[in-house]
């Protein structure tokens, strides 16, 4: 037997039992003024529960709860002593409650009091309060629970409520009320899912959004997210759940798909009637503003635009927070996040998929009607909520189509879906990819296609190095379309599942049965088909290789690239070995791990002079680097961490366009080519252990930002050195090393530092841990530096518990690292021309004298031959 489909909130579905809640304090009005509207109400035929103080208590504690969550218009009666009943009061908080909550209508009427005095707690109801709290002195779970009633009055009687009229009749205030309620219970609710699983939770987030900032402002918040993640049912759900609380309603659905069709004009036509009642027929946009903003300028709206993906859209039905009355509500869907932002929209929700529990449950509404499902099935479910990572739209096309099929029909057919995605779900998904532009979309395939868990930082390198420009917009507007995920520095390239797919499937549409004419070709048996007969085209764009078994099959002679005259992009991540170069295309512009067979297969006859980027990271069998004369315009070349390279071909001199050079970690490497390379920018040679010399410089390089030199073997540097004069940065450890001319100066764990004669003037930053300086007789002492190269200037030393890497806020500044302090030295103009350095320890956090000791050889060092050194730890100078 079936079970019954699970309870969801009554603000989504709407499944009310009673129209009206109505509470009062019984003696007071229930023989007149309630009384009659209670008659009013039921004649009306509004289903309506009558509530006061003076029904049997043990049962009001157990019914009337459950009442006032299944009643949509909550109507509390403040009369004259309503507040001297703790049985009202309980009830009053439950109604807050369900109206902050559920989005339950309260309609407060105060009959025979002012409503100031609910609100503030003066008059009668102040005089009550004030019994309660006589009666419950020394009762702190009372005290708790009379401050509950407080908040309680002072809220309710600040909602928008009826007030009898000492001038006016009674009747009339109950027609009044009973007009209101008819139009409000008249109004259909949307239909928001037939199993609207998940979403209480965030309804409640975006309700909490909306609820932002004063109650009379209008606010605008924006839902965004992928397609098919449910930001439209999100949309449908907060509208029953707040709908009752404003004068005008409208819900203007599936903007983007109808305004291809009709004119926005329509649109406004439609806002109008729904919210005024207003049958009009517009001239055209411009009108329709003019109208909307003078006639809605007074009235508490709640306005819904559903997937809006474009400015027109906007400004054309909710052009800005002025054209709408105080307390108006606007809610935009769309799959653009960036148009939210240029709206200045500033109060976002991101739709997120479903949770494995959230999604399971969906799944087997849809596939079984039912949450109990046979365990045979649970794999088969499970590999369902894999497959749609959390997106409601899948779930429920796929679980559609699993209803009534076994077991082996169901894997036949997730079988087929991940083989040729499901064309519902291909077009839901496509709707992004179809509003950027050629080159965008281009960018996009790359991503889904090639580099999907990549880092950000290499992957656009790569796609820099492909278009000749930098993507980073590309890029930038892929995630604003929630088509990949926010990047950030050093992270991965993610993306949905879903999206990937979408993105390949476009591409295998491209020639379905022929791969060797698609643009991209990542698929291991395309990839094998293509190379192995010879089938590439001018359509082939980019080849990410990740293959393992294929190395006997293939032809290596490189003739299967012959045909691909427009390949920019040729990446295998496991080394795959080629014959020849004579047949690589002129394209080509990103080589990465292909590794030539014999030295002489590296000649070519011809200039790849589009290529920028040749990368052999990581390929243990590269022990030589290729000719690399035929690649004029190279601007990065890398073989880090090729563990087994010995020999660098001599044509890197001529790399003239060369701007990052890395072989970190080749640790058989011994000696590096002289470099003629006036771009280069960064040189990495850290990790190159049997490295012992330096490579000699044949050029001025100004354009040297950064040289990393960790744990090599190399012991000086050469006289052409000085041709790095704009270096910045350089980092060293090791053995008997020579410094010349710098500005970053890292010597962390270098066993023996030898101080040459003279500082670099522009040297910035000096790090020494656990550096151990000899000191020659031709050189001089770090303190010599600060005497002699800095004449002007008074040196600060700053002792400071060691934080890791804090760094001084100066602009210059040197420090030493021991094993539980730092010692920072940061130097300005000089106050007294007698003093050479101030010692301080502001922060307190050890003694000086601790201090000095962890650090007394670094510390005797800097202040050899400062007769003048004043040494404090307080304001007062203590003189050494």
């Amino acid at each position: 037997m079936a079970m019954q489909l699970p309870f969801y909130s009554s603000s989504f579905s709407y499944a009310f039992s009673y129209d009206v809640f109505l509470i009062c304090k019984g003696t007071d009005t229930r023989y007149g003024f309630t009384g009659n509207l209670l008659k009013a109400l039921i004649d009306k035929g509004i289903r309506t529960f009558h509530d006061d103080d003076d029904s049997d208590l043990q049962r009001r504690d157990k019914v009337t709860p459950i009442i006032i969550e299944e009643s949509r218009i909550l109507i509390p009666i403040f009369s004259a002593n309503y507040a001297s009943s703790s049985s009202c009061l309980d009830t009053l908080v439950h109604i807050i409650h369900c109206y902050k909550t559920k989005g339950c209508l309260v309609l407060p009427v105060f009959f025979g009091v002012e409503p100031t005095d609910v609100r503030h707690h003066t008059g009668r109801y102040g005089k009550a309060l004030a019994e309660h709290e006589n009666r419950f002195q020394n009762d702190t779970k009372n005290m708790e629970r009379l401050q509950q009633w407080k908040v309680a009055l002072s809220l309710a009687a600040n909602l928008p409520s009826y007030h009898d009229d000492s001038h006016g009749y009674e009747y009339e205030l109950i027609g009044k009320i009973v007009k209101y309620i008819s139009n409000k219970i008249s109004r259909q609710s949307l239909h928001v899912a037939t199993y609207p699983v998940g979403l209480q939770s965030r309804v409640q987030q975006v309700k909490s959004l909306l609820d932002e900032g004063p109650d009379d402002g209008v606010h605008m918040v924006g839902i965004y997210g992928i397609g098919g993640s449910g930001k439209s049912t999100l949309a449908r759900a907060i509208y029953n759940f707040v709908a009752d609380q404003f004068e005008g309603l409208c819900f203007l659905e599936q903007v983007r798909e109808n305004s291809a069709s009709n004119s926005l004009k329509r649109f406004q036509e439609m806002l109008l009637s729904k919210t005024l009642q207003l049958k009009i027929k517009l001239a055209d946009v411009s009108e329709g503003i003019s109208i909307i903003k003078e006639r809605l300028c007074r009235k508490k709206i709640l306005l819904i635009l559903d997937d809006v993906d474009n400015m027109k859209q906007l400004n054309a039905l909710a052009g800005g927070v002025d054209w709408f009355g105080p307390g108006s509500r606007v809610i935009i869907t769309t799959r653009d996040k960036h148009l939210l932002a240029c709206h200045e929209i500033e109060k976002t929700y991101a739709v997120k998929g479903l949770n494995v529990t959230e999604a399971l449950e969906l799944l087997r509404w849809m596939a079984f009607k039912n949450d109990k499902v046979p365990s045979s099935y649970e794999k088969i479910l499970n590999r369902v909520v894999a497959y749609a990572s959390g997106l409601p739209v899948v779930i429920e096309i796929v679980g559609s189509n699993l209803f009534g099929k076994n077991i082996e029909e169901c894997k036949n057919t997730l079988d087929w879906y991940e083989k040729i995605p499901n064309k519902e779900i291909q077009r839901i998904l496509k709707v992004s990819y179809d509003s950027l532009e050629e080159e965008e979309q281009s960018v996009f395939l790359d991503i889904a296609c090639c580099f999907k868990g990549c880092k950000w930082e290499k992957v656009k390198e790569i796609l820099h190095a492909h278009y000749g420009h930098c993507i980073n917009h590309h890029v930038e507007v892929l995630v604003e379309k929630c088509l990949i995920d926010h990047f950030e520095y050093d992270s991965h390239v993610s993306l949905h599942n879903l999206i990937e797919n979408m993105g390949k499937e476009l591409v295998r549409l491209e020639s379905p049965f022929e791969p060797g004419k698609r643009s991209r070709l990542w698929f291991e048996k395309d990839i094998f088909e293509v190379l192995e007969e010879n089938t590439g085209t001018s359509k082939i764009e980019m080849i990410y290789m990740n293959l393992h078994s294929m190395e006997s099959v293939i032809d290596k002679n490189g003739k299967a690239f012959k045909k691909m005259t427009h390949l920019k992009t040729f990446i295998t991540e496991n080394g795959y070995h080629i014959q020849s170069l004579k047949y690589l295309p002129r394209s080509l512009r990103v080589m990465k791990g292909c590794i030539l067979r014999s030295p002489s297969s590296s000649s070519l006859n011809k200039k790849l002079e589009n290529m920028k980027v040749l990368i052999f990271d990581n390929c243990q069998d590269l022990i030589y680097t290729p000719d690399v004369s035929w690649l004029p315009n190279l601007e990065k070349f890398s073989f880090a961490r090729c563990h087994n390279l010995v020999t660098i071909h001599n044509s890197l001199r001529y790399l003239n366009r060369l701007e990052i050079l890395n072989a970190e970690g080749c640790e058989k490497l011994e000696s590096f080519p002289p470099l003629q390379s006036p771009s280069l920018q960064n040189l990495e040679l850290s990790n190159c252990k049997s490295l012992k010399s330096f490579p000699e410089l044949l050029c001025k390089m100004t354009n040297i930002k950064s040289i990393l030199l960790k744990e090599t073997s190399i012991g000086e540097f050469p006289f052409s050195f000085q041709n790095l004069s704009e270096l910045r940065h350089l980092t060293i450890s090791g053995d008997n090393l020579k410094i010349n001319l710098l500005r970053i100066l890292r010597l962390d764990e270098c066993k023996c530092f030898e101080e040459d004669r003279g500082i670099p003037s522009n040297l910035e930053k000096f790090s020494g841990f656990q550096c151990k300086s000899r000191h020659r007789s031709k050189g001089h002492t770090i303190s010599f530096w600060f005497r002699k190269k800095i004449p002007f200037r008074t040196i600060i030393i700053i002792l400071l518990c060691f934080v890791g890497n804090l760094c001084l806020n100066s602009r210059k500044h040197f420090y030493y690292y021991s094993s539980n302090v730092k010692m920072g030295i940061m130097y300005k103009e000089k106050n007294n021309m007698e003093e050479n350095a101030i010692f301080t320890n502001s922060y307190g956090k050890i003694k000086l004298d601790e201090c000095r000791n962890a650090l007394q050889s670094q510390f005797d060092a800097l202040v050899s031959g400062m007769p003048n050194f004043v040494l404090t730890e307080t304001k007062e100078k203590e003189h050494r």
